[in-house]
């Protein structure tokens, strides 16, 4: 059973997150300040963090999580706040957070998130490559074959297709892949992600014959095998 390790303030909410992981089918572990939420992640082996932003006893959320990542920690931390500007959600990510929720949340979507990162996590240790279709990624080698050929990317065009191949099947919107590639760096009004996954599929499939990056309307992008 996967141990997750939360760190929250509030005791009401500690319980209520505590008890619902458990029903999730979690081990769960507990702390209340960043201190001792430092010393526990750094003391044992754990699945993944669910990590609150505000927290007392002169060491916040983040601090924790800096720390955590200076420590070469790569323990997937999922952080709680009820901070919700886009600042501060870059903040929490670039300070080496995996995930951020806003306060107040459903239960359901905390354990959905939860159960995302600690598969992905374990996908990235037990099978460092991928194959969808004809297409083959071995992560640890960054190298990229599509029907048996090395196809050669850019370094951008490589994180795309990196972040959409870790969400197989999931739509993957044109927000979370400006947040994952260009840190909010690029407007979302320009046109630059369709650019990108433009180039990205002519590399993949010069022919066209058999798709795997697929458009939903309104809504992003798709990678699945051909239909």
């Amino acid at each position: 059973m996967p141990t997750i390790l939360v760190v929250e303030d509030d005791a009401k909410t500690l319980r209520e997150i505590k008890a619902a992981l458990e029903d999730h089918g979690y081990l769960v572990e507990t702390a209340t300040t960043g201190a001792e939420g430092l010393a526990c992640a750094t003391s044992r082996s754990l699945d993944a963090i669910i990590l609150d932003r505000m927290l007392p006893g002169g060491m916040d959320g983040l601090e924790v999580l800096g720390a955590l990542r200076d420590a070469a920690s790569t323990t997937p931390v999922l952080i709680l706040s009820a901070l919700s500007t886009v600042d501060e959600r870059v903040k929490g990510l670039r300070t080496g957070g995996d995930d951020y929720l806003v306060k107040p949340f459903e239960y359901i979507e905390l354990t959905a998130r939860l159960d995302s990162l600690v598969r992905r996590a374990q996908t990235s240790i037990q099978e460092p490559t991928y194959r969808i279709g004809q297409l083959h990624v071995d992560l640890v080698s960054r190298t990229v074959r599509y029907a048996g050929k090395e196809v050669e990317l850019l370094p951008r065009e490589y994180r795309i297709l990196e972040y959409m191949i870790r969400r197989e099947g999931q739509v993957v919107s044109r927000t979370m892949l400006f947040e994952a590639v260009w840190n909010y760096r690029v407007g979302e009004r320009t046109n630059v992600i369709d650019v990108h996954i433009s180039r990205l599929r002519k590399k993949l499939d010069p022919t066209a014959t058999a798709p795997i990056i697929h458009t939903v309307r309104g809504s992003g992008y798709v990678l699945r095998a051909p239909d």
